[in-house]
């Protein structure tokens, strides 16, 4: 049998059993006794058996696997957000399948409809900063597949998201730049699409307004999540007639290229400018001086994410029930400011 792939009814015919016996034993079903469960089990394994998992799918309607999608996952806050949804996952005994759209609207189209054809039990999504078309989440939801959406979300679509206060701590940083003497304060963001990057342009002007500083659309810059075009912007915005003395940077990779920026001009940090970024990657804090940052509680936000899915995928009569979970992020003061 070694040439084709074994089936149940081998299994069966060669124990002299049913083929619902065998499928019960390798599901550990209580009427079926120890004795023969092992029996199935053992030869299940020395004829290397694999389950139809097509065929499981379609009786359980579902796989026992979540979709992640993610915009990278070269990003420090996904790659700890994604830890903390395995943790969940697999107490449950469920896989993750992870899949990135590159910031393609395209591809994150096509990751969607290709993980809706797997039957696959949920979805846990942040968006692309392309995507401006939502039909694809609707699809998911006319199918009542659960959705959570974390970090990047979309309005349009009625389902539960996990984010962080991100206007609330963006007017913190600024504040914290006013109150440390800054004067002309910049905020370097991402592509005007992405939704948490003008929420967090909305904390910038709001802290400004509240202290009578003058808004100078000079300072606030916003570029695609490529190091060519971040680069560009920086250096624009350094060598303006009367640049910054201060900058709330979208990201910490933002931030990262405001520093070679900077040292190419000779700019003294913080002394001439003082920095912030996003997200507390492990590499702020060994820069010359170490970057003053946000940090967001990505592995938190990964697990509330997956919590609340599995929610939604055993209690689907609360599916419209939508839930928007906010997250504290802190503040992390370092060298870049003064």
């Amino acid at each position: 049998m070694n040439d084709r792939t074994i089936k149940l009814k081998d299994i069966a015919r060669i124990l002299s059993v049913s083929e619902s016996t065998v499928s019960r034993a390798l599901r550990d079903h209580p009427r079926i006794s120890l004795a023969t469960r092992k029996r199935v089990k053992t030869l299940a394994e020395q004829l290397d058996y694999m389950p139809n998992q097509v065929a499981r799918n379609l009786q359980n309607r579902h796989m026992n696997a979540i979709g992640v999608v993610v915009p990278k996952l070269s990003y420090y806050l996904y790659a700890q957000a994604i830890s903390g949804m395995e943790e969940v996952a697999e107490q449950l005994g469920y896989n993750i399948i992870i899949c990135q759209t590159n910031e393609s609207a395209e591809r994150e189209q096509a990751i969607v409809q290709e993980l809706l054809s797997t039957r696959i039990a949920g979805f846990i999504i942040s968006l692309s900063s392309a995507t401006v078309n939502f039909e694809h989440f609707a699809k998911i939801k006319g199918r009542k597949v659960p959705l959570v959406f974390f970090n990047r979300e979309c309005e349009d679509i009625h389902t539960d998201r996990v984010i962080i206060d991100n206007f609330g701590v963006a007017q913190k940083a600024v504040e914290h730049l006013i109150n440390s003497g800054c004067k002309r304060i910049a905020y370097f963001g991402g592509p005007m699409e992405v939704q948490i990057s003008n929420r967090r342009l909305e904390g910038y002007t709001a802290a400004l307004a509240a202290h009578h500083f003058p808004l100078n659309s000079d300072y606030i810059v916003h570029t695609e999540f490529n190091p060519e075009s971040a680069y560009q912007a920086a250096d624009h915005l350094l060598r303006l007639p009367q640049p910054p003395d201060a900058i709330l940077a979208f990201s910490d990779q933002f931030a990262y290229t405001l520093y070679r920026k900077a040292r190419e001009l000779g700019i003294a940090i913080p002394s001439e400018l003082s920095l912030i970024g996003f997200n507390n990657e492990p590499a702020t804090s060994l820069l010359l001086p170490a970057l003053s940052t946000v940090d967001q509680p990505a592995y938190a936000m990964g697990k509330t994410a997956a919590e609340i899915l599995f929610q939604q995928i055993q209690r689907p009569k609360d599916y419209y029930r939508a839930q928007t979970k906010i997250l504290q992020s802190q503040l992390v003061l370092r060298g870049s400011t003064l």
